[in-house]
């Protein structure tokens, strides 16, 4: 649903604000010898702490708090048992439900130093995020987004993850547009408009630009030996362009 007042808004950003916090304060406890199940635990007392309900259980009874995939897994990975080991590529998605308010953010990054295809990666992905994030606003094709994700992933050499998409927010977790494809689609003909709340986040990988659902029914996997990151922000449309919604306290 579009933002229409300043209450609405105010909503919004202390939603983001929580999932942003929490994001940031998983991403630095990430460290060897702690298990995802671990990290999720962390994450989930960080989010009741400052008023938020995970998204993913609220809405699909996910089992975990937060969605933590790490190395082939792409998305949706389930914390479990799994211990991290220095050069894991770790992918941490949180998104909440704040006061009726729902955001989603997420964030890559490596256990321990990074070997250069990790940080080239990494480096890629934020930068895909950043450069669409900076061109969108009232009038701007839906398609540019994926112009601009297919440009950056074909500039450093890696692919795109074509069938995870981003989407719209607010007032539940997924709404319209529902399918934000990150490819340019000749003919697509939707814009941005003022008000309208999205959560933009490209995919980039080292492997096939598909997933594939895992054995659990839930974790998204790429090609066997790849790795793949992802950095998410929730925005909001305004007559000047995109506000970051998801800005940690």
């Amino acid at each position: 649903m579009p933002i229409e007042t300043d209450e609405e808004l105010d909503g919004m950003r202390r939603a983001g604000c929580v999932v942003a916090t929490v994001l940031a304060e998983m991403i630095a406890a990430v460290e060897a010898g702690i298990t995802t199940a671990q990290l999720d635990r962390f994450g989930a007392r960080r989010l009741e702490a400052l008023g938020g309900r995970s998204a993913p259980i609220e809405t699909y009874n996910f089992p975990g708090a937060t969605c933590i995939s790490v190395n082939e897994g792409v998305a949706h990975g389930v914390p479990g048992d799994y211990v991290l080991q220095a050069g894991d590529m770790v992918n941490v998605d949180v998104s909440a439900v704040v006061d009726g308010w729902w955001a989603d953010n997420g964030g890559s990054c490596v256990v321990g130093t990074a070997n250069p295809t990790q940080a080239k990666l990494l480096e890629a992905t934020r930068e895909a995020r950043d450069r669409a994030i900076a061109a969108i606003a009232p009038g701007v094709a839906y398609s540019r987004i994926g112009q601009i994700f297919e440009l950056i992933a074909s500039q450093y050499g890696f692919n795109l993850v074509r069938n995870l998409c981003s989407h719209g927010i607010g007032r539940s977790l997924h709404e319209a547009p529902r399918e934000l494809y990150p490819y340019y689609r000749r003919g697509e003909r939707r814009t941005f408009e003022v008000g309208q709340v999205i959560a933009l986040e490209p995919f980039l990988t080292t492997g096939r630009g598909w997933v594939d659902e895992g054995d659990d029914g839930w974790t998204l996997l790429g090609s066997p030996g790849s790795i793949s990151a992802q950095f998410e922000h929730t925005i909001v449309v305004t007559p000047l362009g995109a506000e970051i919604l998801t800005i940690a306290a």
